[in-house]
């Protein structure tokens, strides 16, 4: 059962590691970490990642993000697979210049994950 990163959030929060996969070349980026924020429409990844796959940010493809301070930024899209409870998701995810990403809506409204915060640890629920 993955657990919840008490060193860098405070209350902890729940971490999800994913692999990342370039569609076109198969190329991998394992042990991806991703908040897990039920709260985020979309999931964002980290760059340093999807650079590691060899694809490119292209110019002028992105969208206008806004957290929930209000503060707005452009990010760009990448289209690419991204592996996550021995489930494939494809589709078009948006790149952040931060160390870790978040796990949004956008893949968790697919799951049934169990929260556990009494004991720190999260596990996906199966009926």
């Amino acid at each position: 059962m993955p657990a919840y990163d008490a060193t860098h959030f405070n209350p902890p929060a729940p971490l999800a590691r994913v692999t990342l996969r370039n569609p076109s070349t198969g190329v991998s980026v394992s042990d991806v970490v991703l908040l897990v924020d039920s709260g985020a429409d979309v999931t964002l990844l980290p760059r340093q990642s999807v650079e590691g796959l060899g694809i490119s940010l292209a110019t002028g493809r992105g969208y206008e993000i806004a957290g929930f301070d209000g503060n707005k930024s452009f990010v760009p899209a990448v289209d690419l697979d991204m592996l996550f409870l021995k489930r494939l998701f494809k589709g078009q995810y948006l790149v952040i210049d931060e160390e870790r990403g978040i796990l949004g809506r956008d893949v968790l409204n697919h799951l049934a994950l169990l929260l556990d915060g009494r004991r720190l640890r999260w596990d996906e629920h199966t009926p």
